[in-house]
């Protein structure tokens, strides 16, 4: 089984649009980079109000949010109670906001830039395995005596092998960077709102949850490009049926939740695990237990239909 993603990864990483996709991700972010602090440069000079003051002010803002509007969902208003015990945490604990760009602040801001990586990886998902029928090479590769199930296992652990590859590289560049251009000063600690009280944890220990909770949207949707990849045999269709999702699928799902409360078993509805940490849930009451159990039920079906459909089909044909 190592030989084979070993061979699947060689073969994956020799094709130019693996380079490119690579480099392309190391010019995104240092274009992010040098974007950020051109921004900086510019702001360097401008007054900012007191922490304390600015804090107080957001906490008479979600206050008077609280008692006078009337429409207001559950899901904002333990927003809102949260962003107020923080508030209050810091103003007792006397723990400063940080307004100035650090190397912390930079790679939390670069994960936005994991779509572009989720994109990356969806594209070589939904060629592992169509190409070998485009190139005519799926007939030698079914010559070897080993079983369809260890084949396509094969491909897909290359696949989420290049995923965390493009997880690892964006986190340690965006990292590299942040430190040499902005310096390491920021605050070590993260203050999140659990079970109704504040918690301390490790800045560290945040960023890699948000990138970890950012690669289970990716990690969905290479599996259902690599899903179509396996029972359609088209990488074209693959890539454009998934790249549509994933796109399109986020604001219809947005769209429909505003009026029927059985969005939240849509797929779209819960690859976002940040929305629990960020206190905006898209449907009133969905938790986290709840997302992650629909999400291993899609992931379920998406690998029951790719590796059925790729055992029993004639692919040789």
């Amino acid at each position: 089984m190592i030989g084979l993603i070993k061979n699947e990864w060689l073969k994956l990483v020799k094709q130019w649009g693996t380079r490119v996709m690579i480099a392309l991700l190391v010019l995104i972010t240092c274009l992010f980079a040098g974007l950020m602090k051109y921004e900086e440069s510019h702001q360097a000079d401008s007054p900012t109000p007191g922490w304390q003051e600015k804090l107080q002010a957001e906490n008479a803002a979600y206050k008077k949010e609280l008692t006078e509007e009337q429409n207001l969902t559950e899901v904002r208003k333990d927003y809102l109670e949260g962003q107020i015990n923080i508030n209050e945490y810091r103003l007792q604990h006397n723990l400063p906001v940080d307004t100035d760009m650090d190397m912390q602040s930079f790679v939390e801001g670069s994960s936005d830039l994991l779509s572009f990586a989720g994109l990356f990886v969806l594209i070589a998902a939904a060629g592992i395995v169509a190409n070998e029928h485009t190139w005519g090479t799926i007939k030698l590769l079914l010559t070897r005596p080993v079983s369809r199930v260890k084949i396509l296992f094969s491909k897909y652990a290359t696949v989420i092998l290049f995923g965390l590859f493009l997880l690892a590289v964006a986190f340690t560049l965006s990292s590299l960077l942040g430190l040499v251009l902005f310096g390491a000063s920021g605050s070590s600690i993260h203050l999140a709102y659990e079970n109704g009280q504040v918690v301390e944890q490790s800045m560290i220990f945040h960023l890699l949850k948000v990138y970890v909770f950012k690669f289970v949207d990716v990690l969905m949707f290479a599996t259902l490009a690599f899903m179509v990849s396996a029972v359609f045999r088209s990488s074209s269709l693959a890539i454009g049926l998934s790249s549509f999702m994933l796109f399109i699928g986020p604001t219809v799902t947005m769209l429909l939740s505003m009026r029927y409360e059985w969005t939240k078993y849509l797929l779209f509805a819960n690859t976002d695990l940040l929305q629990f940490e960020e206190g905006r849930t898209l449907v009133s009451g969905m938790t986290m237990e709840f997302s992650l159990v629909v999400l291993a039920v899609y992931y379920a079906v998406f690998q029951i239909l790719a590796f059925t459909v790729f055992s029993k089909r004639d692919v040789a044909a």
